[in-house]
């Protein structure tokens, strides 16, 4: 349905939903070495939207 698609994006500071391929890298850190001093972290991957509740 557009009008529900255009009222979700609307709610998006980016105004799109995100592509698979630009999650990738982050999951290529994640898994590997570089990222192993890092610990307890919650890592918003939604396009601004948690910052504009």
């Amino acid at each position: 349905d557009p009008r529900t698609r255009e009222r979700f994006l609307s709610k998006i500071p980016a105004r799109r939903i995100g592509e698979a391929a630009e999650i990738g890298p982050l999951v290529v850190y994640l898994a590997s070495p570089a990222s192993d001093y890092m610990t307890g972290q919650t890592l918003y991957f939604d396009g601004g939207q948690t910052v504009a509740w």
